[in-house]
This record gives C-alpha cells, sequence and structure tokens, in this order.
C-alpha cells in the first residue's frame, strides 16, 4: 500500500489508528510513548506493588492461571512464574507471520500497556518499543491463538525476546539473519528484562494478532474498494454503460453513505467522457447488474468495512488483558486489591468484537471480488460482449487467447474466498472447561487477511481487461478525467495485448498497481477520490 506520510507514532493509549500502524509496521516509523502515558504506566504499576506488599491473593499476580487459578504462588516464584508463563504458552505453529504482521502487533500491544491499566514497568514497554525502533523482529508462527484468553501464543512468542530467549531475526550486511532472543537484543545495542509480578500475564493477555493484523488488513481492503471503483468506472466506460446509476438522485433517496460513496466516485471518474457522450441516447434500456448496481454494491462493502474499522480502532486503544488495576474510587466495592489499589478480573481479552466484524468483513469482500468477477466476464465473454469488443480481447481468437485465462484466475480466487470459513461462529472450550467460549479472532484476522490479498488481485484483473478493452474504443472518443489517467497508468507498466503472452506477468503488475496504491495515487492527482 502507499505510503501513509507518517515518519512517528506517539503512543498515549488512545490515538493509535490503522494508518498509524501500517506506518510503523510496513514504513519503519519511529516510535515513541507519549509522557503522560509514562506516568500512567507508573501509576499501574505502583498498585500491583501495593497488591505484593498486603499479601493478598489476586490473580495474575500472585496466583496460577486459567484452570490453575487456586493455585497460591510464594513470593520467592513470581519471577520465575511470568518467564515459566511465556515458555508454556509460546506453543505457536505453522507459517511464520511476516515482519509487517509482527510488527504490527508489538505497536498494538504496547499501545494497550501504556494506557496504564496492565501493571507492567516502565522499562519492559521501553524495551518493546526499543526493538520496533532498532529492527529486532520476533520469530512468531501464525497458528495457535483462540482470540481468548487473548492471542496467548503469538504474543508469547514476541514476549520471550523480551526475556533473551526465543528467537528473532535482524538486518545484517549480510542479510536477514536469525538469531536467539539474547544475540538479537545484543546486536541491537539492547539487554534483556527480568520479569517481575503480573508482567508476563500483561505482556500476553491480549487481542494484538487480532487487531495487528486486523488494522494492516482493513486498510488495504479500503484501498481496495477505492480501486474497485477505478476499475468499475473503467469498465463501465468501454463496454458502452451508462453512468446514470451513479446520478445522486438516486443515492439520495436510499441514503447509505457507502452507496452514495462509490457513486461520487464513478462520476467523477467518467467526468467529460466521450465514450459515455458517445452512446448517451442509445437503445439499451438496462445495463446488467455487474455494472448498473457497482454504487449499492461497492457501497455495501464500504459500509462493511467501516463497520470493522470502527471496532479496529476501538480495539487499538483499548486495554485488553486481565487483570485490570484502577484506582478505588473507579472500581466497585467488592474489587479485591488494597489502599488505592483496586484490581479487577473479567474478559477484555475477548475477541469477539473483533471476530464477528472481520468474517463480516471477509464476506463482504468476497462479493467485491464476485462483481469484479462478472464484469470481466462481461468484457470476455463472445456472448455478452458489445460489438466493438473481440472474444477475450484478443482480435486474432482461435489463434489467441487473450485474456480468457485470466479470468479462471479470478474466479479460481472468488471460490477461494467463498471457501474461507468463518472462525467466529465456532468455540472448542480449552483450559479444563475454565475457558469454556472462545472467539477464534485471530483465526478470523488471518482468514481476512488472505481474502483481502486474493481480492486485490481480482481487482488488478478487472483493471487489466478493462485497459485492454479500450483499445478498442474508436479513436476519436475521449476517455473520463480519472478513467483516461487509469488507462495510462495501466498502460505505463503493462502493454498492449498484440499477441499471446505470459499473462500472469500481466496479472502480477496490474495487482501491484492495487496493493502498493500507485493506481489510486495517480488517479487521484486528477479526481477527488473517496
Amino acid at each position: 500500500m502507499t505510503g501513509v506520510g507518517t515518519d512517528s507514532v506517539v503512543l498515549d493509549g488512545a490515538s493509535l489508528s490503522p494508518e498509524d500502524v501500517v506506518a510503523v509496521a510496513r514504513e519503519d516509523a519511529t516510535v515513541s510513548i507519549a509522557d503522560e502515558a509514562r506516568e500512567a504506566v507508573r501509576e499501574s504499576r505502583e498498585r500491583v506493588e501495593a497488591v505484593l506488599e498486603s499479601g493478598e491473593a489476586v490473580y495474575g499476580v500472585n496466583t496460577g492461571f486459567g484452570e490453575l487459578v487456586d493455585e497460591r504462588i510464594p513470593s520467592s516464584d513470581l519471577e520465575p512464574l511470568q518467564e515459566n508463563l511465556l515458555r508454556s504458552h509460546a506453543a505457536g505453529v505453522g507459517r511464520g507471520l511476516s515482519r509487517e504482521e509482527v510488527r504490527s502487533m508489538m505497536v498494538a500491544r504496547a499501545n494497550a500497556l501504556v494506557k496504564g491499566y496492565s501493571g507492567i514497568r516502565e522499562g519492559v514497554v521501553d524495551l518493546l518499543v526499543a526493538m520496533l525502533n532498532e529492527g529486532v523482529q520476533p520469530v512468531v508462527p501464525s497458528r495457535g491463538s483462540l482470540g481468548a484468553s487473548g492471542d496467548l501464543a503469538p504474543l508469547a512468542h514476541i514476549s520471550l525476546v523480551l526475556i533473551g530467549e526465543g528467537a528473532a531475526e535482524i538486518q545484517t550486511d549480510a542479510g536477514t539473519a536469525r538469531l536467539p532472543g539474547d544475540e538479537s537484543l545484543d546486536r541491537a545495542g539492547l539487554e534483556p528484562v527480568t520479569l517481575e509480578a503480573k508482567e508476563g500475564l500483561a505482556l500476553i493477555n491480549g487481542t494484538q494478532l487480532s487487531v495487528g493484523l486486523g488494522a494492516l488488513a482493513v486498510h488495504d481492503a479500503t484501498a481496495a474498494v477505492q480501486s474497485a471503483d477505478v476499475a468499475g468506472a473503467l469498465t463501465t466506460e468501454v463496454t458502452m454503460g451508462s453512468t446514470v446509476p451513479s446520478h445522486e438522485a438516486i443515492s439520495a433517496v436510499r441514503p447509505h453513505p457507502g452507496q452514495a460513496a462509490s457513486a461520487r466516485n464513478v462520476r467523477r471518474l467518467t467526468a467529460e467522457s466521450g465514450v459515455v457522450e458517445s452512446h448517451r441516447n442509445c437503445d439499451r434500456v438496462q445495463d446488467a447488474y455487474s455494472l448498473r448496481c457497482l454504487p449499492q454494491v461497492h457501497g455495501a462493502v464500504r459500509d462493511a468495512l467501516n463497520h470493522l474499522r470502527e471496532a479496529v480502532e476501538t480495539e487499538l486503544n483499548s486495554a485488553t488483558d486481565n487483570p485490570l488495576l484502577f484506582a478505588r474510587a473507579d472500581a466497585p466495592d467488592r474489587a479485591s486489591g488494597t489502599g488505592d489499589a483496586a484490581v479487577l478480573s473479567a474478559g477484555n481479552f475477548h475477541g469477539e468484537p473483533l471476530a464477528l466484524r472481520l468474517d463480516y468483513a471477509a464476506g463482504a469482500l468476497t462479493e467485491l471480488a464476485a462483481i469484479c468477477e462478472r464484469r470481466v466476464d462481461r468484457m470476455l465473454n463472445p456472448n455478452l460482449q458489445e460489438d466493438h469488443l473481440p472474444p477475450f480481447l484478443t482480435e486474432r481468437g482461435g489463434v489467441m487467447s487473450g485474456y480468457m485465462i485470466a479470468q479462471y484466475t479470478a474466479a479460481a480466487l472468488l471460490n477461494e474466498c467463498r471457501a474461507t470459513g468463518r472462525p467466529s461462529i465456532d468455540s472448542t472450550p480449552v483450559s479444563g472447561n475454565q475457558e469454556d467460549h472462545v472467539s477464534m479472532s485471530g483465526q478470523s484476522a488471518l482468514s481476512f487477511r488472505s481474502v483481502v490479498e486474493n481480492v486485490q488481485t481480482v481487482v488488478g484483473i478487472e483493471l487489466l481487461c478493462a485497459a485492454q478493452a479500450a483499445e478498442f474504443l474508436d479513436d476519436s472518443l475521449s476517455h473520463g478525467v480519472g478513467t483516461g489517467v487509469a488507462y495510462e497508468t495501466v498502460r505505463d507498466v503493462i502493454p498492449k495485448l498484440d499477441a499471446d503472452r505470459e499473462v500472469h506477468e500481466d496479472i502480477d503488475r496490474a495487482r501491484t498497481l492495487v496493493t502498493e496504491g500507485l493506481l489510486v495515487d495517480r488517479v487521484s492527482e486528477a479526481v477527488d477520490l473517496e
């Protein structure tokens, strides 16, 4: 995705955005902690110390975890307890998370900790931030989270590096090196920490796999819808479709915000189009739904993504571990703790608010791929095409196949999206049935990321075919203000298909225009895209 224009991100526990996560995860924006957040961290740690001094049994501070909650831990074992927690919970398997995925988790976890309800020491958070700034990337397997009690296994793999264990990758003159945790810290000029009471649990008991990956994906998915508006507008133009369905009067009487935004995009993209004007009074009564209902379908996807974005933004700035520490004045009378310290045990680690919306957004984005693929078919299919378009967009059909198989790829990816499960509707009890309902939000985030990647390619295939279809328009007809830029952007990297060639290279280049934000950036110079 294109740069978000942020070279530094200040964590205050309240204002981290998906775009900030992208800046840190992909562009190595520098991370720092706001002064007021540091004070909140110090106050929270003081409450932990007060509980320890009181000797009261408090979950997560001086007891066991999960089903072992009734096991009281003597003070001499509190530090080993935290290290053992990280080791035992580092049970992840499967492919390793990418660099940007791990960094998204790290910045999200740091921001949650500086809200000041987790009881962790300032120095531990400082080391987590320093690892981001110095490029120490823990090795984290992608599978093993149930989304309650948060994303335990992935966060445990990250946290092991803080104590000099586990493994991490760093950049060296010879390339990327995978080293033991202590060596990776030493190469970066950092030292491991020794965890104290509550800190191991504070590090791993949260939803940062779910929300970190969710932040990256909602950012990318939003850009994919913009690109689909551009590709769809170009398709409408080159198939001699009508732009009347995008008239503002239609959106005004069904005022869904997403529909109105996509309709405005189509109008702006096709403004001053000689192609549109050339058939304004033709005898076609209505276009097929994939053209006529573009604003409604694209708009519904936009609204679904905005619903997810709302949850992601809230979660990025939430305290999601357990237990949480409050001032006594802010807690119920029966809260455990002592003096000004109140310790509340609850379930903010449960990822359901993210899981449900991630699955919903995955389904919505699949519909975007579906309508894009249908528009591809209308450009390629000789039984549906306008007279000016040759079968499969090649002038030598039979001898050449043109972009016939590009549609196969779009259809295959669409089917994969449709086959993607909805993890949030399942729950497998664990931990002796103490954790008897889990969210699967981590798996929902991984699935959504996969759907986003597939949809980006399908949008790229529509863009590729639309540019090729434009080659068969009358030379006297001009494109719209935005569709003309879209066509030129494609042609800058993909030549006209005059003879069969390896189509995968064309698809890869078109996809890159979508994933890197190049299409939207170029078109936005001419048109105010929403």
